[in-house]
């Protein structure tokens, strides 16, 4: 863990933004680069987000674009609070949260990754089960999960 990068998945939320501060001081502590993963899921359906596109490649294509904006904003904002010589590296990928972030840990050989949890509970937590609890439960590194 102390000499592999660690990973940081966003969703661009305010509780995401917080798991990466304590991703940083982790990354500067052990001297290690950060990976900021962000995952576009794959769009369903006739949902459109408010996008107009004429066909499901095309608002594909826009929500990377807005993804890739995003994330290239916090990998240079990111940058700026590391120490010299640490990189931070963003990318973003498409498919399942879980499977990508599981997928580039596996990939990247990462020694840790820190995620966020929305904490919902009760009904909530049934309808929208929690992206960070099974990725504890199915990583093969050590996770942190940041309220």
């Amino acid at each position: 863990m102390r000499t592999r990068q660690i990973l940081c998945p966003t969703d661009f939320s305010e509780t995401a933004s917080h798991a990466l501060g304590y991703a940083v001081e982790m990354a500067s502590l052990y001297g290690v680069d950060l990976r900021i993963i962000h995952v576009v899921s794959e769009p369903y359906g006739a949902h459109n987000y408010g996008i107009i596109v004429e066909s499901d490649e095309e608002l594909e294509q826009h929500l990377h674009a807005y993804a890739n904006g995003k994330l290239d904003k916090i990998v240079q904002d990111t940058q700026a609070s590391m120490p010299a010589g640490l990189k931070v590296i963003g990318q973003v990928r498409t498919g399942g949260v879980l499977g990508q972030v599981i997928l580039d840990a596996e990939e990247n050989d990462v020694g840790m990754i820190v995620i966020a949890s929305h904490g919902h509970t009760g009904l909530s937590h049934l309808l929208n089960p929690s992206v960070a609890e099974e990725l504890a439960n199915k990583a093969k590194c050590p996770v942190m999960v940041v309220k």
